[in-house]
């Protein structure tokens, strides 16, 4: 039953020929319709030949519709078909590394191409088979985003606890000579496969024609370890060393076939990640580093797209804060220096509004996280409450799932009743934080 139908689209070609909640898609054009990417697919046609279920009857309906428009049909569940759970053991999996007592959704390792062409996740590879690569090339499923972290195989294998990890990577080749886009990930673990390793790496993937985009992040610890395998967090130098070596593959052209539009120089975006930058202590690279920002989603280039594009909003806004303003911004200690800078900036032309930024540890999963996204409602509350917040707090959207939930399970109002002070969550949205510092 996973292609039943949930709801129609009211005026949708489905609602015209009277489908119905409740009913089962079951083909469409003769193909098998066995979850949300089949569906995509074959419904994409002008001319569609729809046989459903309703009840134990099937029966048969047409649509007609402009190409690639949407037939109007929702459906119970949205992948139409199970999760695919992760296969791997990875020494630097951050979900191992998670407390109890959390939500249950936050222990579900995925790791499914689907999602990866639907919301960009990163997949494995080792949860693929030869059916589904095919079916990836034959829908141009394409970019398909991955998490490489080495392309040495025996090392991939021991780092991912995973016996098939270095075997996998022939879908690399495969995706690659199809001409599907790639975008690699590499979480980088000092002593493992940084180094000579990461120069390794670096250079079997420019040796693939579709690679656009390699951004290496560093590995994630919380204090959660006991029982796992001893890791330990980048020093500065070791960061630097990361950067650099970026910085040495950045000033030659990659190795790719020159017939491929991605093997000119400049084609292919090689980064590393924010964090470094920020354990390195240098000053975080100009647009110009990232490219087209290919894993912006990942929080590679975060930093410089939203500096950029606030100063630009500001250079640009009509509107400015009318009275006297007294605001105070929370955010990860990774996040403060822009927030400052930024601010500063702001202050420059509207005189009248003063911003403290409070940066928060993380004390819930350990010093060594830093990000913004990770922080939860109770560091919040305990390191802000019986400070003056003046007229309201601003946070990061990232802290907040889909339901308005922190990690710890809190929301903005609980937030907002525990310090007295109204608090906004603001998106990396550089129009949405000058209308929160305006209080639009």
């Amino acid at each position: 039953m996973a292609a039943e139908i949930f709801s129609i689209t009211p005026g949708s070609p489905a609602a015209r020929v009277k489908i119905a909640p409740g009913d089962v898609l079951l083909s469409i054009n003769g193909h098998a319709v066995g979850d949300v990417l089949d569906y995509r697919f074959y419904a994409a046609e002008r001319k569609l030949k729809l046989i459903l279920r309703r009840g134990e009857k099937k029966y048969t309906t047409k649509i007609r519709k402009e190409e690639y428009d949407d037939p109007g049909l929702e459906f119970a569940d949205g992948l139409m078909d199970a999760q695919r759970r992760c296969k791997n053991k990875c020494v630097f999996c951050f979900i191992d590394q998670l407390p109890p007592g959390l939500r249950e959704s936050l222990y579900f390792k995925d790791d499914d191409a689907r999602l990866g062409f639907l919301f960009g996740n990163y997949i494995t590879l080792t949860n693929l088979t030869d059916r589904d690569a095919r079916r990836i090339i034959d829908m141009r499923l394409s970019p398909v985003n991955i998490s490489i972290h080495t392309m040495n195989q025996d090392l991939r294998c021991r780092m991912m606890g995973n016996r098939h990890a270095g075997e996998s990577l022939k879908y690399l080749d495969m995706f690659s000579h199809t001409q599907i886009d790639l975008n690699i990930q590499l979480v980088l673990c000092p002593g493992w496969n940084d180094g000579d390793e990461l120069r390794f790496t670096l250079t079997e993937l420019r040796k693939l024609p579709t690679v656009r985009s390699i951004a290496a992040v560093p590995v994630g610890l919380t204090k959660y370890r006991e029982g796992l395998e001893k890791l330990r967090p980048f020093t500065k130098e070791e960061a630097r060393a990361v950067i650099d070596i970026f910085n040495e593959y950045r000033r030659h052209p990659p190795v790719a076939a020159a017939t491929s539009p991605l093997a000119s120089e400049g084609g292919l975006e090689l980064c590393a990640s924010d964090e470094f930058f920020f354990l390195a202590e240098r000053d975080m690279p100009g647009a110009e580093y990232y490219g087209e920002y290919r894993q912006i989603e990942n929080g590679v280039g975060l930093w410089a797209s939203f500096r950029q594009d606030v100063l630009e909003a500001i250079r640009n806004s009509e509107f400015g804060i009318r009275n006297e303003a007294c605001i105070t911004i929370a955010t990860g200690v990774a996040a403060q220096g822009l927030l400052r800078f930024i601010v500063d900036e702001t202050q420059k032309i509207w005189h009248n509004i003063h911003v403290k930024v409070f940066p928060i540890e993380n004390r819930f999963f350990g010093e060594h996280i830093t990000v913004a996204g990770l922080l939860t409602g109770r560091d919040v509350i305990g390191q802000l409450r019986g400070s003056a917040l003046g007229e309201r707090l601003l946070l990061p959207a990232a802290m907040f799932n889909r339901d308005g939930l922190t990690l710890d399970g809190m929301t903005l109002g609980e937030i907002s009743q525990a310090l007295g002070v109204p608090v906004r969550a603001v998106r990396n949205d550089a129009e949405e934080f000058l209308e929160a510092l305006c209080n639009l």
